[in-house]
């Protein structure tokens, strides 16, 4: 047996890659976290075992996993948008190979792609911006490494994704107002594809006073920088009119 690691993608049920349904629905035992996840649950077996670990330390969590694949379950352990990005999977993962418990992971739909759907963005718009940054706010959290400071991401003129990060809205526009201007675009998306979703549109200028009306304290993507705007006339070189596409390639 091995323990899968899945993607939940942002939460809606609909937004799973078609392994992941598979998987979910040959699964045993399901770890999810209950706030986020309850609608991808659809695709679970009725008579599966699953488990809320929003209250579990990762101790507990990896308790459950290998007391699962050592009564030979199939274990899916389900991870919010993609396990690439904020999922803990490098530390339960550790904690698996030290006992020789197998896994392996299946992609899902990030919260930032998410978001940036709902609003129709691209976040890497010709002549423009070509990078994005996925980076987070530091406060009770994992300290951030050295050199890691936002306003050396800002520097760039990047994108920036902000994760964890929603309660310093105000905070963080301040920060990087110096380095993409007052009226720079900002969009806040709140619990992308799921009911409640909300969004927020504004500028570095208001956006942290938007956030504080609306009350949001979890569950949201901050997204920055001149391409939200949908503003420029730069146009992709790939497609361009001009490029000889007589070379076939090799």
């Amino acid at each position: 047996m091995t323990v899968h690691f899945v993607g939940a993608g942002p939460g809606a049920a609909d937004l799973l890659t078609v392994r992941a349904a598979r998987l979910l629905a040959e699964a045993d035992v399901c770890l999810y976290a209950g706030t986020y996840l309850d609608a991808v649950l659809e695709h679970c077996r009725a008579d599966a075992r699953r488990v809320d670990t929003q209250d579990l330390d990762l101790d507990q969590i990896i308790d459950e996993i290998v007391e699962a694949h050592r009564a030979g379950s199939t274990v899916v352990r389900l991870c919010s948008g993609d396990p690439s990005v904020y999922s803990a999977l490098a530390e339960q993962t550790r904690r698996l190979d030290a006992v020789g418990v197998p896994w392996d992971v299946t992609p899902g739909v990030p919260a930032y792609a998410a978001a940036a759907a709902l609003v129709g963005a691209e976040l890497t718009v010709p002549e423009l911006v070509q990078s994005v940054v996925l980076t987070r706010a530091q406060a009770r959290s994992t300290v951030m490494p050295d050199g890691e400071a936002l306003e050396n991401f800002a520097a760039t003129g990047a994108t920036l994704v902000l994760h964890l990060a929603i309660t310093r809205a105000g905070e963080l526009a301040d920060r990087l107002a110096p380095y993409y201007g007052a009226e720079c675009p900002v969009v806040v998306v709140f619990r992308a594809s799921q009911p409640d979703e909300l969004v927020l549109r504004g500028t570095l200028t208001d956006i942290g006073d938007q956030v504080a009306s609306a009350g949001l304290r979890q569950a949201a993507v901050i997204l920055v920088g001149p391409a939200l705007a949908r503003h420029g006339d730069g146009e992709s070189f790939l497609y361009a009119a001009t490029r000889d596409r007589s070379l076939k390639r090799r």
